[in-house]
């Protein structure tokens, strides 16, 4: 059976979620305490080299990790995946859109806004992150003044991957009213059966009020940087 590491509050934990949902694939969940430094293990490592959320493990031992390559791998054969070289490509181009363009904005903006750590960060980052995110949502607003889903007529991982962190935009400060058809969109995700209306507050986490913890870097990457700051000085 498929294990899927997860963690209760991620987003890109939901989209997999989501996908499973959809298709009916049964799995079993392992769940990673990344803010109490469980992500960084050696063992957590081999599975994910990042430390973070999702990823999974087939039955053959084989591992995968990072949200969107997930959803491309389990959409494989199904209609959440088009057939065709051009669909699919249509497809990557938004799953590229939203880690570059929205969970980077509004996913960073929301966690740090509801795990405390807002004012933790540089007036002139969260200005700018805020400013990309109302960007991305006018582009996602436009492209919706066009067609019903992200690629296209049809609904599509690319539309699980948006509504992740998209869809919560107000919790990351964003105000939804300017961007009619962004709107009529999340109507439309949210009427597709099998929809996961449930998020999980970070609050079910004592330690999410933490910084993620990361691993060291190897011995050898300090001691050339600290070469370099000597060849440096002299």
């Amino acid at each position: 059976m498929l294990t899927l590491y997860d963690y209760l509050p991620s987003q890109n934990g939901w989209k997999v979620r989501q996908l499973l949902a959809h298709i009916g694939l049964p799995y079993r969940s392992e769940f990673v305490a990344i803010f109490d430094g469980e992500g960084q293990s050696a063992e957590y490592r081999r599975i994910n080299p990042t430390g973070t959320v999702p990823a999974i493990r087939l039955d053959d031992g084989r591992t995968l990790a990072e949200s969107n390559a997930i959803l491309a791998f389990l959409a494989e054969g199904t209609p959440y995946l088009p057939g065709d070289a051009f669909g699919r490509a249509k497809v990557l181009q938004w799953l590229s859109f939203e880690q570059e363009r929205v969970e980077s904005t509004i996913g960073a903006l929301r966690h740090w806004r509801l795990t405390g750590k807002l004012a933790r960060r540089p007036p002139e980052l969260v200005a700018m992150k805020h400013d990309a995110a109302l960007r991305a949502l006018a582009i996602l607003d436009a492209e919706f003044a066009t067609r019903a889903f992200a690629a296209g007529d049809a609904y599509t991982i690319a539309d699980i991957a948006l509504f992740a962190y998209a869809a919560h935009a107000e919790q990351a400060g964003c105000a939804l009213q300017p961007f009619a058809h962004f709107r009529g969109w999340l109507a439309r995700v949210r009427a597709q059966p099998g929809h996961l209306a449930t998020t999980h507050a970070y609050a079910i986490d004592p330690h999410s009020t933490r910084e993620l913890p990361r691993a060291p870097l190897p011995a050898e990457v300090l001691a050339h940087e600290v070469d370099i700051a000597v060849a440096g000085a002299g």
